[in-house]
């Protein structure tokens, strides 16, 4: 049997805990003056959940991996599809995961060259039972037939010689008792199970009163730790288990059978509805599984590998909003998904942004999130977007705003020019002003405008000129302080994108961030002394706010 390499006292710094291994916390587990739990797993994302549920190991299922991959628990599933499972549930995870390894593949060769695959990947320990290959499971028939004793004892020894780890655990499974052979035999094959270097002894019934797990508890005497699966006999307390000396507790198929539930009553409502919106609200969001698949883990790794990464220009769209005023365009979409001219108007935006070379694009979203369903878009969801504002919306995303961003609004049209002048403006924070605002709309209350005062107005020797930089914004100005209108387009460098985060954790912190706007957010930043610039254009922009803007919006493509 071989061996990792023993630690090395002398280069081990004294104050640094020698961290275990996964197989060393498994036998720890094993060993455990207390009862100790394992809990099913089938996947790489149930096994995450597991761990985060707080369990110290996990239970890889036979018959849970193998309904999910749609076939039966006979070893249909091939012990190296099995294999590649564990691998992804093994990188997913820290604890140790004991797998069901049915009879062992086969004979003893192919349980040597499992073993030996197992440890190669970090699997903590297998579990054999005592039956003939293929396996049939334990809770289908009556009287199923046992492997040889002898056999069955080589086996065990086969798999402790091959191991590569001296903590990797070989426990033997009886099923005497599930296949009614009798609390005699029972004890007579544990014990030889044992004899033969079992880590520890796994007894199956399916009795549901548990009587008979009980006295072979009782009977056993503590020789070897005991493994338990209480799948029929659930209603047996557990401190009874506890009490007659049970090392580990296996609720043994338990995620497979609550995901199976939940599929089936999530898939027939859809299909009755013929809508998601009576089941977005009781279901994991795609957030949720993105932070499971710990996405911000790679953002950091790209930050450190990829040689672009810290150029890359990234964009933050927001487009929660309904778009009343577009009235029946916008009852089953918000408006950024309107159409113009063949393609929904957020689909033109991100074109517009893909075409300057900037791909990385998260989209917040609220009003009919379902409708906002681009492909290659990291989406966010703001669920509050009814009573909160645009920080609130923003602040979905704040994990993306560092570096490079471009924020936008959804709802607005703009020639390629605007962006590759935003692009290559200097400064921290930059918006874009559309100086000839009047002439967009000779009507001023036509809708609500973001204006600016800047400290130099626009003129025709504007790009001779030093930046221009932002004084004050608002809706509410006298015509000849007006310099301007923001077009809901900005660009932060990654210290003004730093700026940023902290003046909405700031409004977080005061209470004011819930209902407050993007011109509530510069303002403050103007107030506090942070230097904003505004670039000027004349025109070459739409904001779809109405019916109207959406048939110049046709004229203007």
């Amino acid at each position: 049997m071989s061996s990792l390499p023993p630690t090395d006292p002398v280069s081990e710094p004294m104050s640094k805990a020698p961290t275990l291994t996964k197989s060393a916390k498994l036998k720890a587990l094993l060993r455990s003056p207390e009862i100790e739990f394992l809990m099913e797993a089938h996947d790489g994302i149930s096994a995450k959940i597991v761990e985060e549920a707080g369990f110290k190991g996990i239970w890889a299922s036979g018959l849970a991996m193998s309904a999910a991959l749609g076939v039966r628990d006979s070893n249909e599933a091939s012990w190296t599809q099995v294999l590649e499972m564990l691998e992804f549930m093994a990188d997913a995870t820290r604890i140790p995961i004991l797998v069901d390894g049915d009879t062992g593949y086969g004979n003893f060769n192919n349980l040597r060259r499992a073993v030996r695959k197992l440890g190669q990947r970090g699997i903590a320990g297998i579990c054999i039972e005592d039956k003939l290959f293929p396996k049939t499971n334990s809770f289908i028939g009556e009287g199923q037939p046992l492997a040889d004793i002898d056999e069955f004892c080589g086996k065990i020894k086969a798999g402790k010689d091959s191991q590569l780890d001296d903590d990797f655990s070989v426990i033997a499974r009886v099923e005497a008792l599930i296949s009614g052979w009798g609390m005699e035999e029972a004890l007579k094959r544990a014990a030889a199970y044992h004899e033969a270097g079992a880590d520890g002894i796994l007894i199956h019934s399916k009795q549901r009163d548990g009587v008979e797990i009980l006295d072979f508890l009782k009977e056993w005497g503590n020789r070897c730790p005991v493994v338990i699966v209480p799948t029929t006999y659930y209603q047996t307390p557990t401190d009874e288990f506890r009490e007659v000396g049970t090392s580990i507790v296996i609720w043994a198929n338990h995620n497979i059978r609550a995901a199976t539930t939940a599929m089936r009553e999530i898939s027939r409502r859809i299909h009755r509805d013929q809508s998601l919106s009576g089941v977005e609200d009781g279901i994991a969001s795609v957030k949720e599984l993105f932070e499971l698949a710990d996405n911000s883990e790679l953002a950091e790794a790209e930050k450190m590998y990829l040689p672009n990464s810290q150029g890359e220009t990234k964009a933050i769209i927001l487009a929660a909003s309904r778009g009343k005023e577009m009235a029946e365009l916008t009852e089953d979409r918000p408006k950024c998904m309107v159409d113009v001219r063949g393609q929904p108007l957020l689909r033109r935006l991100v074109t517009t942004f893909n075409q300057a070379s900037i791909r990385k694009i998260s989209v917040v979203r609220g009003y009919k999130k379902s409708t906002v369903n681009l492909p290659s878009i990291d989406f966010r969801d703001n669920d509050d977007f009814e009573t909160s504002g645009e920080v609130t919306s923003l602040s979905q995303a704040i994990d993306q705003l560092n570096g490079k961003c471009i924020f936008s609004y959804g709802d607005i049209l703009f020639r390629h020019y605007v962006l590759d002048l935003l692009m290559e403006t200097d400064g921290d924070i930059v918006l874009v002003a559309d100086a000839m605002w009047q002439e967009r709309d000779p009507n001023p209350q036509s809708r609500l405008r973001d204006l600016v005062q800047c400290q130099e107005p626009f003129t025709t020797k504007y790009l001779d000129e030093d930046e221009v930089q932002l004084t004050s914004i608002g809706h509410d100005f006298a015509a000849d302080d007006i310099q301007g209108e923001w077009i809901g387009l900005a660009k932060f460098s990654d210290a003004g994108a730093e700026r940023v985060r902290a003046e909405i954790a700031a409004m977080q912190g005061d209470g004011t961030a819930t209902e407050a706007s993007m011109i509530d957010l510069f303002e403050r930043l103007i107030q506090s002394g942070e230097t904003i610039h505004v670039i000027y254009i004349s025109g070459h922009w739409l904001d779809i706010d109405n019916a109207d803007d959406l048939a110049d919006a046709q004229k203007f493509l």
